[in-house]
């Protein structure tokens, strides 16, 4: 017995050590961002960052992750939820750095808007191969996501290099060639303000002659853009999700529509799940300032790295029946001579609305120039907005929105009331 009672207060001493000892030792230093140089071909002299997670998966998925103008790779680490997401999932990400004047990446000049053309998006695509040679990454699954110039970028580099990149998601960018000029500026206008507009199959041709010849399949894409957005204007939303439809073969006719928080507004093309050929997120009220939290979640979910996405599921067929009260928000953007207006149109009825005409007078001096999401007429006064192929259906309980760009003479003043099928809405 006495034997019995050494040998197990022995035992309890050396469990107590090592436990002392393993409380003692240093915790794993964690993960942070790194500069790589010397990557590979770089025409534009762009720099490297990458963040390798310390769970970084054994053949990890790669995240390009690519900044705003006036900013960098690092102050894109800090300022987004990637790299955190990263520690989650185990996927790499890389952070490119823009070093020209301003800090904007080129995505207007007609060497970057071209298949090895030449440019930023060269020295970006060598990021990638680089990481895929010395972390092991997965060439099958490499992904873009960006805002500002850095939205911009990931419609080119989708664009450009279908044969590397699996899916992009870009917050307020513009389509694929839409910032394209020829005499050596990097800032083109009538594209930021949203004023130039083309049929899908002109923008999807834009997209196929970057890479001609190509014909394996083409990323995916999901688009996030504010309906307040002063530089880069709401219309472009509206282009993108024409170009990545058209490129995909589909409809404009969204498939599934949602409202994952208050404000945002969720179209798919091609499915209803996950992982459609085409998302678009509309944040209403929203201006220059995206991505803000919880939506780098979103684009993770999209491109499948978080584990648990699912494939199209079939699109459900509406029943027709007569619509019922409606209630509408009307949100302006103005500037000097003109403004964009965001028009919500909420059913509160509880049958579904199968066909709309949004009826209501502009202020004196209002005239509109362009509309997406609704056909608008006349041009001033008293004007209906009517809804396009897809979006005649909103469901008991679900908004659609549309909106206009318009010039003013000096009034800037709101509608006073709004009338859909005859019946006055509630306004918010």
């Amino acid at each position: 017995m006495r034997m019995t009672t050494r040998v197990l207060g022995a035992l309890v001493a050396a469990a107590m050590f090592v436990i002392a000892w393993l409380t003692m030792a240093p915790p794993a230093s964690p993960a942070s961002l790194t500069e790589v140089t010397n990557f590979g071909t770089n025409p534009s002299g762009l720099r490297m960052y990458v963040y390798v997670p310390n769970n970084v998966a054994a053949r990890p998925p790669i995240l390009v992750a690519v900044h705003y103008c006036t900013g960098s790779g690092p102050a894109f680490y800090s300022g987004t939820e990637f790299a955190s997401l990263a520690d989650r999932y185990g996927f790499i990400v890389i952070y490119p750095s823009a070093t020209r004047s301003g800090s904007c990446f080129d995505v207007s000049s007609p060497q970057a808007l071209k298949h090895d053309g030449g440019s930023d998006p060269v020295g970006i695509v060598s990021m990638v191969k680089y990481v895929e040679q010395h972390n092991n990454g997965d060439a099958s699954r490499v992904y873009v996501t960006g805002a500002s110039s850095g939205g911009m970028m990931t419609n080119v580099l989708l664009g450009d290099y279908p044969d590397v990149f699996k899916a992009g998601a870009a917050f307020m960018g513009v389509p694929f060639g839409c910032f394209a000029t020829t005499d050596g500026s990097s800032w083109n206008s009538a594209c930021a303000n949203g004023t130039i507009i083309k049929t899908p199959q002109q923008w999807g041709d834009l997209v196929r002659g970057a890479f001609p010849g190509y014909t394996g399949a083409r990323p995916r894409m999901q688009l996030w853009h504010g309906t307040e957005d002063a530089t880069l204007r709401y219309p472009n939303f509206q282009e993108e999700i024409k170009q990545w439809t058209d490129v995909h073969g589909l409809s404009q006719t969204p498939t599934f529509t949602d409202h994952p928080q208050a404000s945002w507004t969720r179209t798919r093309y091609g499915g209803t799940g996950t992982m459609v050929a085409v998302e678009g997120v509309s944040i209403q009220g929203i201006g220059h300032s995206l991505p803000q939290g919880g939506m780098a979640a979103g684009v993770i979910q999209f491109f499948g790295l978080d584990g648990g996405s699912t494939g199209p599921s079939p699109t459900p067929t509406p029943t027709p029946t007569p619509g019922g009260p409606c209630g509408v928000t009307y949100t302006m953007n103005s500037w000097n001579t003109g403004f964009t207006a965001s028009v919500t149109i909420t059913n509160t009825s509880s049958s579904p609305i199968n066909t709309w005409a949004l009826t209501f007078t502009l202020p004196g001096g209002q005239t509109v120039t362009s509309a997406w999401n609704a056909t608008v007429s006349p041009s001033s006064g008293q004007v209906t907005a009517r809804n396009v192929s897809y979006n005649a259906t909103i469901a008991p309980g679900a908004s659609t929105n549309f909106g206009f760009q318009a010039t003013h003479t000096g009034n800037t003043g709101k509608p006073t009331s709004f009338t859909l099928g005859g019946t006055t809405c509630s306004l918010s």
